[in-house]
């Protein structure tokens, strides 16, 4: 994980706003928001995440998204890309596809 995305978790574990280079975390009302390059990726509750591709399906996007889901989600979860076409991959180990506004629990 990178060291950015550390930095990002701790500040939604600690529900503090935080920003560095291009990503940002907003606290309001114990719901963390994630901005990449202003676009929201993301939504932490205390029992749920919610994630969005912020219009822009990159690598980064990814990667931050992957970085909450091992911390915050079920470390078995993730976002990955199978023929050009984004996949979710459940904890159970099942695929299903990515949509931008999927709610886990």
């Amino acid at each position: 994980m990178r060291l950015i995305e550390r930095q990002m978790n701790d500040a939604i574990t600690a529900e503090v706003d935080w920003r560095k280079d291009n990503t940002a975390v907003v606290n309001a009302d114990g719901i963390s928001v994630v901005l990449l390059h202003g676009n929201k990726i993301a939504e932490v509750g205390d029992t749920w995440i919610r994630i969005f591709d912020g219009g822009w399906q990159t690598n980064t996007t990814k990667s931050r998204l992957n970085a909450i889901l091992r911390v915050h989600g079920i470390g078995s979860e993730s976002v990955f890309q199978k023929n050009h076409v984004w996949q979710f991959r459940c904890a159970d180990g099942s695929t299903i596809p990515f949509f931008s506004g999927m709610r886990l629990n």
